[in-house]
């Protein structure tokens, strides 16, 4: 049985922007490059031409010898992992491309290696090569350069060529450049927090307390000391807007309103306590505490389709602010969303994190779509 490696990348200027993938097949015996695949894709998401770059390196590695083994190596960790299976693809538009990329080769045939991104440079060449040609007002099939056989000396690889083992955490992503860092400021009280009552975007949208403006003057302190702030991003509510006002004018900067940072819409429940709940609607509560599918009753959203709005906005807003640090002012259910996200934990560690008012927590995005949580429920702010 032949052995090939198969070396995959993709990317796009702008996430979504304009985007390219580029992947190439080499023998693992001889070090010689079989098959080259470069191709424009129009506007998608980095990770899309990720995924877009291995399944055509896959399906060129297929047309030279459908019998062979292959050995995937890509600096995406995000695609090594999960077709690795080790995590989950929730996605939608990468579902149906890392499906179609396990159908290639018959299950077991196909092996992943994640290595750094200067031991990747061909493929990444190749996804340039794509995404110029494009802004040069070339087709998108003029810069295909599939199933070309490689004639020059220079494209081969070396067999046994050492690849660098992933680290662990943050030193996974050093080379990665300035990460998107979002600080996660959740707002300050307004009446309804000390009675803990559900407070979400359907109710009566209440404006801070006198304690909370107070705890949002201290954060916005704790904010300007730091000086690492370059800009804020607030929920439409009214108490993220005003506890945004109040750090903004601290700063220095403007606040922009983001629809998609808004709280749960907790529906009927909108002003009722957990206890009164309990009371009230026992089987509700029993089956919403169960499964993040399922909404509260009167309209609700239910925690995955909250989810799904978050990560949506997190990706937007990770384009926005590459490379930069954000204050994001926002509640409960989207700063928990993004560190369970972040961590990849399961929808029930949701109710597993504590989360007071006016509290920072941060997460960091990098290139390759890893994160690492930096920060959770400080408070120090808060103490006199």
């Amino acid at each position: 049985m032949r052995e090939f490696i198969v070396e995959a990348d993709g990317g796009s200027r702008g996430n979504p922007g304009p985007a390219g993938y580029g992947a190439l097949v080499i023998d693992a015996a001889t070090g010689e490059t079989l098959a080259e695949a470069a191709e424009h894709l129009g506007t998608v998401t980095n990770n899309v031409a990720e995924y877009r770059g291995l399944l055509a390196g896959l399906l060129a590695a297929r047309e030279v010898d459908p019998a062979a083994s292959v050995h995937v190596r890509m600096d995406s960790k995000l695609v090594v992992e999960q077709m690795s299976g080790r995590w989950k693809i929730k996605h939608a538009d990468l579902k149906p491309l890392a499906a179609q990329a396990a159908r290639v080769f018959p299950p077991g045939r196909v092996t992943y290696e994640w290595i750094p991104r200067e031991q990747n440079k061909r493929a990444d060449r190749l996804a340039n090569v794509a995404m110029d040609a494009a802004a040069g007002g070339k087709a998108a099939a003029d810069t295909r350069a599939a199933r070309a056989v490689a004639t020059t000396p220079e494209a081969a690889v070396p067999a046994g060529r050492e690849a660098t083992a992933p680290s662990v955490g943050w030193g996974a992503t050093a080379d990665m450049g300035a990460p998107a860092t979002f600080v996660l400021l959740r707002h300050g009280e307004t009446p309804l927090t000390p009675q803990k009552r559900f407070s979400g975007s359907g109710g009566t949208d209440p404006s801070l307390s006198d304690v909370g403006r107070d705890q949002a003057e201290r954060a916005a302190a704790l904010l300007a000391r730091r000086g690492t702030i370059q800009a804020v991003v607030s929920s439409p509510l009214a108490r993220t807007r005003e506890t945004a006002a109040i750090v903004a004018t601290r700063l220095n900067l403007d606040v922009t309103v983001e629809d998609g940072l808004r709280e749960t819409d907790f529906g009927a429940w909108e002003g009722l306590t957990f206890a009164e709940l309990r009371d009230r609607h026992p089987d509700d509560l029993n089956a919403w505490l169960a499964s993040p599918d399922v909404a509260p009753t009167g309209g609700g959203e239910s925690f995955t389709a909250t989810a799904t709005r978050i990560a949506a906005t997190r990706d937007k807003l990770i384009a926005a602010y590459a490379g930069r640090t954000v204050l994001l002012v926002t509640h409960v259910t989207p700063i928990k969303t993004l560190i369970r996200l972040a961590l990849n934990a399961p929808p029930e560690s949701l109710f597993r994190m504590e989360l007071s008012a006016a509290s920072l927590s941060a997460v960091a995005y990098y290139a390759d779509g890893n994160a690492s949580v930096r920060l959770l429920n400080d408070t120090s702010h808060l103490r006199p």
